[in-house]
């Protein structure tokens, strides 16, 4: 009996102290908690529940989504926060808002949502963040530019545009959603120019590692969007993590198998007498294998497959929304092909030549304005961060939306119109941080000048081959904020052949 007792009273003081300690964690817990209320009590936010906040909002479509973005924006005023449980998710979309961010030399880090890319981009520079990035970046950076580089990216640009108008031929007096094929021609350009590896996805449409990136794409756009998948041990119950372990799979081996035979051909191939590569189509996984006492193999798969996932999607949006905002004013189309006649006539296109095609140029810069590919920029905040008379405190989650940035009629008069004048060379240029296709500041886009070339030649090549026309006006697009801007039902054009 005096053992029962003593066993009795032994967990009665495990049991007491460790009620204790967690009664202590939920007090610092709240403390912590309250603070951060606190800081940021000022800053409008539609009404929230406690520990929920405003997730009972966010169970909605991602269309609703980015329509309650644009209402709160309207009802808030500069600046407002949504509650996601209990971490705040800050907007901005107005200059004075967004300035202090983007020109930030502290704030750079990617928000955690980023993680969730992180077994299939590794550590490369989307996901890296703090020394790691910076050391990164700066190793890259003399890649992005080396001139050859671009021009077998002008290249392959080319040859994939010519394969896509013949793709299109079939599609001809139909409607046709133009993202698809928009998808599958920049992957090849991609695929080409960072691993010299053709894998043909608008002539073999069911390539297995065409269907694994474009499935991990569409994992990782859900779980940025989606309450119960962002976190980790509900998603690996659910079918979509096997899907998603499946397609990784495939990915890795693709890549491995092509950087070991890529490895032993840039081996084999340099020049005995200087150590130094033949000169011959160079892909950007050539140009990582130059540094590579500087990276590991883990580190150039990271960085190509960085390379394939933000390059691919991004460029076909670019091209399929500019295509529609072209579709909507024909007359642009046939005044930039008066200039590429006036300009470049019967010579050959290249990428200087495309340079001066300055309509051409103002079209796309007016479509990104309206269109951002990237509608929202995702930054965490680890130490206080002062935005209009507001402290942002560490432990925020910043959003800049560009698709409002982009509409401020201050610096865009007629915000919603499509007008290409805005960006000739004659008139002044939008002010730093109202115009942000790219990003700014540290952590602004490494292949925009890549990016813009693909743009410019397949934009053109598809205008030299076709009258396009968009089959759906403004006030019908049901947008949806994903990683990239989307219309919930594609964008169909109608296509027919040139006859001017």
């Amino acid at each position: 009996m005096p053992s029962a007792i003593q066993t009795f009273f032994d967990y009665s003081w495990i049991t007491l102290i460790l009620s204790f300690f967690l009664l202590l964690m939920v007090t610092v817990f709240a403390i912590q908690h309250g603070q951060f209320i606190y800081a940021v009590r000022k800053i409008p936010h539609p009404i929230s529940l406690p520990l929920i906040g405003n997730a009972y909002q966010l169970n909605c479509t991602l269309e609703e989504f980015f329509s309650n973005l644009i209402e709160w924006s309207n009802r808030f005023g500069d600046i407002f926060l949504v509650w996601v449980g209990i971490r705040p998710f800050i907007f901005l979309y107005k200059v004075e808002t967004v300035q202090p961010l983007l020109s930030s030399r502290v704030h750079i880090n990617k928000s955690f949502e980023y993680g969730y890319l992180i077994p299939w981009l590794g550590n490369g520079l989307i996901t890296s963040n703090g020394k790691r990035w910076h050391h990164r970046r700066k190793l890259l950076t003399p890649t992005f530019h080396y001139s050859n580089l671009l021009e077998d990216y002008f290249s392959s640009a080319i040859n994939e545009a010519k394969i896509m108008i013949d793709c299109l031929k079939g599609e001809i007096g139909k409607s046709v959603d133009i993202v698809p094929y928009a998808k599958r021609a920049a992957l090849d350009v991609i695929c080409d120019s960072s691993m010299g590896y053709r894998i043909n996805a608008q002539t073999n449409l069911f390539n297995e590692y065409v269907l694994a990136v474009d499935k991990l794409s569409q994992i990782a756009q859900h779980r940025f969007t989606s309450v119960w998948t962002s976190i980790d041990f509900i998603f690996k119950l659910t079918k979509l993590a096997k899907e998603h372990d499946r397609a990784l799979k495939i990915v890795h081996n693709f890549i491995d198998k092509v950087i070991a035979e890529r490895k032993q051909e840039w081996n084999n191939n340099r020049d005995k007498n200087c150590n130094k590569p033949t000169k011959k189509h160079q892909a950007l996984l050539d140009l990582l294998l130059e540094i590579s006492n500087n990276l590991t193999d883990t580190d150039i798969r990271d960085e190509v497959n960085t390379f394939m996932f933000a390059g691919h999607d991004t460029t076909a949006t670019s091209i399929s929304w500019i295509l529609y905002a072209l579709g909507r004013r024909p007359e642009y189309q046939q005044q930039i092909l008066d200039e590429y006649d006036e300009i470049i006539g019967s010579d050959e296109m290249t990428s200087e030549t495309l340079n001066k095609l300055v309509l051409l140029d103002a079209c796309i810069k007016e479509s990104w304005r309206l269109y951002p590919v990237a509608p929202l920029i995702a930054r965490q905040i680890y130490s206080p961060l002062e935005i209009l008379g507001h402290t942002i405190p560490a432990g925020s989650t910043v959003l800049i939306n560009s698709y409002l940035l982009h509409r401020d009629a201050r610096h865009f008069p007629e915000p919603h119109v499509y007008k290409p004048e805005r960006f000739l060379p004659c008139n002044p240029r939008p002010p730093r941080y109202t115009y942000v296709p790219f990003s700014e500041g540290l952590r602004n886009c490494i292949g925009k000048k890549f990016a813009t070339v693909v743009v410019k030649v397949f934009i053109l090549s598809i205008l030299k081959a076709y009258h396009i026309e968009s089959l759906i006006t403004e006030d019908k697009l049901r947008l949806k904020a994903e990683l990239v801007l989307v219309n919930k039902d594609g964008l169909p054009l109608k296509i027919t052949p040139r006859t001017r």
